[in-house]
């Protein structure tokens, strides 16, 4: 390419193009044109995969509010409004389920939420000394 260039003197490329040559062996493109060449160390095919792992979710978690006949029910309806973020008509419902059935499910989350509001409820109960008791089970 030395000496060649164009009248502003800018260099000229040249792009060459190959041309196969007709003796030259060609080889295979599909794998099962390769089951005849085995002799040829360089035409073995292999198949890569790619693992993809994939991730699990956290293992969930109820937390559940336990009736007793000392907490008043507006406390417990309290406790799920201010710690559960429900609204009034749906904490006053689970209020009637801990007190008809013993216990209701407020919420599921992940084990480290669940336990934070475990603590959260047991220490908030204790300070205002209701014995209401907040307990939480794998789902």
């Amino acid at each position: 390419m030395a000496g060649v260039f164009s009248a502003t003197n800018r260099p000229i490329l040249r792009l060459s193009t190959t041309v196969p040559n007709p003796q030259e062996e060609r080889l295979p493109r599909r794998p099962d044109q390769l089951a005849d060449r085995e002799d040829d160390p360089g035409t073995h095919i292999g198949l890569a995969t790619k693992t993809h792992t994939k991730t699990q979710r956290p293992p969930m978690y109820k937390v559940m509010l336990l009736n007793d006949d000392y907490t008043p029910m507006e406390f417990v309806v309290h406790i799920l409004e201010r710690f559960f973020g429900l609204g009034h008509a749906a904490a006053f419902e689970i209020m009637l389920t801990v007190h008809k059935k013993g216990l209701a499910v407020v919420g599921v989350f992940s084990f480290e939420i669940a336990e934070t509001k475990v603590a959260q409820v047991m220490d908030f109960a204790r300070r205002h000394q209701h014995p209401l008791q907040c307990t939480m089970e794998k789902e």
